[in-house]
């Protein structure tokens, strides 16, 4: 067969990336190799170079930080180690109802549009899921339909972009199992707009107040309040188009000259009467991170999603409640250009009890956005919170204009539901205090399995072999302080014990039976263990803007799981390992 090298590098790469987040940052040529013969046999006659094509790819996969190879692994295989595609779990969208007019459009066209001054959270989320699951909805329906996301950077100086925000958005948008058909700057695009506002003038729908022609920019102001037109609202738009000029050449420092877009002067909201399209940024002082200072002259948001909106042949908008002053304010671009305005739904606020979604509040917190105390959808992806659950909730709020409100437990709850077949159970006891277990005359076994639900995973047995009559296990501080004397408490899978004697830091018992149905006849609980040889933890845990760390020690199996796998330690929660014994908290 012909050699398609870069389909062998392909397959080669997905399995090498699994197997390295697996196996702690290090991925095996064999067990590699094998996993490509798995997925493609007919690729056996070419063994030799596919053996060579995959020791290039794993050399490389290695070179990376366990950190790069999971976001690598998410970006491109996100089904990979229980992180599904969108397309293969979504709920509800069925259930979304009808775009307005959707049957006039050819192609639905819908967009996201992020501001990148900082990353997706839950509440930006929001937009970029309900609009994807309306392309979704459509395709599945036999209608053609795009997607398209646009970063809309146009303000270097209040809102200034983040150079990294950028990939970090479509990360996010990725892990979130989005794809967009189109992607577009609005940094690239300043030509453009100077274009259309030179257009616009032309039509005499945009004049420049400028500090020394017959409307300054304090004139523009007072002939918003009071209703009497600027001197050059009126004028020949030859006159604007040389006062627009000389902007564009830097002739204005800022503040010193704005273009505004003519309206309604009697508009009973004054923010929509006249409002500045473009305006003088001191991008010297104010670099923007991508294009620096090669542009005085920005456009503000209402003129350039106008126009970007209409070019891109955007056929709906859905945006949150809060936009709808500005779809009034859009609407006069649209008819001074003589073209059809999109259609728009606004949707309520999203608010999480206990949480902020301000940006400028989580920026203002000095914390890493990726940091599992905060909604961001890097802080929420790390800490173990998988894609469908934040589609899920989102879909059950659905696209109503009414303000809605999760907490947090709504969003644990969806995620719980998705974990709970999916983590294998694991024993973990935090702060550990001693029980010694006296008079024992044999070997103590505990059969557990990976998952009561699954036996096909298998189990684990752990033996414990007496010394001079004696066991010793450690349990969890809390159980211990719950533990009095006379007591019965059943060791999880092992044996019931009566407690004998308690001190400070021990646990004086002995057997009482090893049945479960003994244990519930005297109405035992069931506390976890681990045996003296356990593999010492930490996990981190938040609550609120705090970060707990647990101390304990787990089973030694533990040092099976690989990095980002969850696991459940049994009556403690789920976690997800982040390095060497090292976990987070998810939730319980």
């Amino acid at each position: 067969m012909a050699l398609d090298r870069e389909r062998i590098r392909e397959l080669a790469l997905k399995h090498a990336l699994i197997n390295a987040v697996k196996f702690n940052g290090k991925a095996n040529v064999n067990a590699v190799v094998s996993k490509v013969f798995a997925e493609d046999p007919s690729l056996r006659s070419v063994a030799r170079d596919v053996v060579q094509v995959v020791r290039e790819v794993v050399d490389y996969v290695n070179s990376l930080s366990i950190e790069e190879q999971r976001n690598l692994l998410l970006s491109k295989w996100p089904e990979a180690l229980g992180e599904r595609r969108v397309e293969s779990y979504r709920k509800g969208i069925e259930d979304l109802p009808p775009l307005p007019n959707d049957t006039k459009y050819e192609v639905i066209t819908l967009r996201f549009a992020p501001n990148p001054d900082f990353v997706l959270h839950l509440g930006s989320a929001r937009p970029a899921i309900i609009n994807y699951a309306y392309k979704l909805k459509y395709e599945k329906l036999g209608r053609r339909a795009k997607f398209i996301l646009r970063f809309e950077d146009t303000d270097p100086r209040t809102k200034r972009p983040l150079l990294e925000a950028y990939d970090a958005i479509r990360e996010d948008l990725r892990w979130l199992g989005i794809r967009w058909d189109e992607e577009y700057i609005q940094s690239d695009r300043l030509n453009i707009y100077y274009d259309i506002a030179r257009e616009i003038i032309r039509r005499g729908g945009a004049y420049v107040a400028a500090k020394d022609s017959d409307c300054t920019p304090d004139d523009w102001k007072k002939s918003r309040m009071t209703g009497i037109p600027c001197k050059n609202r009126d004028a020949d738009p030859s006159v604007n188009l040389e006062l627009f000029d000389r902007m564009l050449s830097g002739y204005y420092r800022e503040g010193e000259a704005v273009l505004v877009i003519k309206t309604d002067l009697s508009h009973p909201d004054p923010s929509v009467r006249d409002w500045v399209a473009m305006r003088i940024i001191d991008t010297e002082k104010y670099p923007h991170p991508r294009v620096g200072s090669k542009y005085i002259v920005w456009p503000t948001y209402n003129f350039s999603v106008s126009v970007d909106d209409h070019l891109m042949g955007v056929t709906h908008i859905l945006r949150a409640q809060e936009h709808s002053v500005n779809t009034v304010k859009q609407s006069f671009v649209y008819m001074h250009m003589g073209w059809e305005q999109p259609e728009a739904i606004h949707f309520g606020r999203l608010r999480i009890v206990g949480m902020t979604l301000s940006k400028t509040r989580l920026k203002s917190l000095g914390i890493r956005w990726d940091d599992i105390r905060l909604p961001t959808l890097a802080g929420l992806r790390n800490r173990g919170i998988q894609p469908e659950a934040i589609w899920n909730i989102i879909l059950q709020v659905g696209v109503k204009p009414t303000d809605a409100t999760i907490t947090l437990e709504n969003l644990f709850a969806e995620n719980r539901k998705l974990l709970e077949p999916r983590a294998n159970r694991y024993m973990a006891v935090i702060e550990p205090v001693k029980v010694i277990i006296e008079d024992v005359q044999e070997t103590l076994i505990a059969k557990l399995p990976m998952h009561p639900s699954y036996p096909e995973r298998g189990y684990r047995e752990i033996r414990l072999e007496p010394v001079n009559g004696r066991v010793e296990v450690f349990i969890s501080r809390s159980d211990f302080e719950k533990l009095s004397v006379k007591s019965i408490v059943r060791l999880m899978e092992l044996v019931n014990l009566e407690i004998v004697d308690k001190r400070d830091d021990v646990a004086i018992t002995r057997i009482h039976s090893k049945d479960l149905e003994s244990a519930r006849k005297v109405n035992a609980p069931i506390i976890q263990w681990v045996p003296t040889d356990g593999v010492p933890i930490t996990v981190k845990r938040p609550e609120g803007l705090k970060l707990i760390e647990d101390r304990g020690l787990a089973e030694q199996s533990i040092t099976q799981v690989g990095i980002g796998e969850i696991v459940q330690f049994m009556r403690y929660g789920f976690v997800k390992k982040t390095g060497n014994n090292e976990f987070v908290y998810v939730h319980d």
